[in-house]
């Protein structure tokens, strides 16, 4: 009767795995390669996650908001060491917005560039003339 009693208490005692340790599990049984491409992948999300830091503190310090210079280089960064990584997991969903999200951290690049140039052109004096 006491073996009863333990069933009917528990139907599933072989589900009692932790969920943290199956993910132990599944990192420790992975391969060197496995484990060098986790790391990239954490590192362009870190990259990608560090822009909107960067961000954020660049507006508290103008008390506006403002969106720095490093946020595009960043996000460009992040952007290709993320999609690289998704290209090594063969991921058609995440090389997609990676893939276009590069072109517009790429073309504010340019945009801040040129803009950059053409101030510069208009506050430069002209060279004296000899």
């Amino acid at each position: 009767e006491s073996q009863n009693d333990a069933v009917r208490a528990d139907p599933f005692p072989q589900k009692k795995i932790i969920y943290g340790s199956r993910i132990t599990a599944h990192v420790f049984s992975m391969s060197t390669t496995e484990i060098i491409w986790l790391g990239i992948g954490f590192l362009g999300q870190g990259l990608f996650f560090g822009r909107w830091v960067v961000q954020w503190l660049a507006s508290e310090k103008q008390a506006a908001s403002h969106v720095p210079i490093a946020f595009w280089y960043m996000s460009l960064i992040g952007g290709m060491i993320t999609l690289t990584y998704a290209i090594y997991r063969k991921d058609p969903v995440f090389i997609a917005g990676q893939s276009i999200g590069a072109f517009v951290y790429l073309r504010n690049l340019v945009l801040i560039s040129r803009s950059a140039r053409s101030t510069d052109a208009v506050e430069s004096p002209p060279a004296p003339k000899l």
